[in-house]
């Protein structure tokens, strides 16, 4: 299930915003069209993202997608689990397990938190899948 208090866009990414900061993945209805996430390519810490730009990419088993920003910003956090742990081997299928929780990619200090405004909510980024579906 999609969380209510994400923005969506129409690339299928979704922004949750605390503050000044977004913390940025794709959603399951992205995941699940993929299929099984092998690799993930993110920008590095103090990069800068624009809204609807690319910022990286994600290869499954099937394809391998670019990654489109819904916000503007500097790149303030990764999730290394998915590209470079600490120890271990990387993570990327965290996406496909767990898309809003752990399967998160960035966190952006945002440019202009108002402009989150023009993304989607839970209810119009349903219907919007429910369309792309037909």
């Amino acid at each position: 299930m999609d969380p209510q208090d994400n923005r969506y866009t129409q690339d299928h990414e979704w922004v949750k915003v605390a503050g000044d900061r977004g913390t940025v993945g794709i959603t399951d209805y992205a995941q699940k069209q993929l299929g099984d996430v092998v690799f993930v390519e993110l920008p590095e810490v103090g990069s800068k993202v624009e809204a609807g730009k690319r910022f990286g990419t994600v290869e499954s088993v099937k394809a391998v997608s670019e990654l489109y920003a819904p916000v503007s910003g500097d790149v303030v956090e990764v999730n290394k689990q998915l590209t470079q742990p600490a120890q271990g081997a990387p993570t990327p299928e965290l996406i496909n397990t767990d898309p809003y929780g752990q399967g998160w990619m960035i966190i952006v200090k945002l440019a202009d938190p108002k402009a989150v405004a023009s993304l989607m909510d839970v209810a119009a980024y349903q219907k919007f899948v429910a369309s792309e579906a037909k």
